[in-house]
């Protein structure tokens, strides 16, 4: 038995330690986080995807009754992304989240399992990394490719025969 070991590189900063172009993308992952439909949960996550033509979209987390039925902030602004400009590659994408007080998580969320194969494949069906701006109150986490997140991701090539 062969034993290995994953690795992940992040950086953290301060909100005003950012560029202003991260600064930006956080503030609309933050405004987002407002249109989050989340009665179950009182967690309300936005996500803001930068794309590379200069366009940012935004999405949050809906929620239903039925609770596979419902998505995630990120998978809601990739998906729009990817529907509404297929052709262009994702830059970076910043999460940020709030109580049911509308306070900002203490701590940077990260993206679920889900999320983080939709990441990937994103970033894989164009070939360049995504930086992802992991948002706390206190601090931003920041990773510079998805593949950080999911070291052992489903790949397609596995269904290469």
């Amino acid at each position: 038995m062969t034993t290995k070991t994953f690795t992940m590189q992040y950086a953290c900063a301060a909100f005003e330690e950012l560029s202003l172009e991260d600064r930006a993308l956080v503030e609309e992952a933050k405004k987002a986080s407002a249109t989050a439909y989340a009665p179950y949960s009182n967690f309300h996550v936005g996500a803001a995807v930068a794309l590379e033509n200069g366009v940012v979209v935004c999405g949050s987390n809906q929620e239903n009754a039925a609770y596979p039925s419902g998505t995630c902030a990120e998978r809601c602004a990739l998906f729009y992304a990817n529907a509404t400009y297929p052709t262009v590659a994702v830059r970076a994408l910043a999460i940020a989240a709030t109580d049911a007080e509308g306070a900002f998580t203490i701590a940077p969320i990260a993206p679920c399992g889900a999320c983080r194969q939709v990441l990937l494949e994103t970033e894989q069906r164009f070939g360049k990394p995504i930086r992802i701006l992991l948002c706390g109150a206190q601090q931003v986490v920041i990773v510079e490719s998805a593949l950080s997140l999911l070291p052992l991701q489903f790949d397609a090539q596995v269904l290469d025969k």
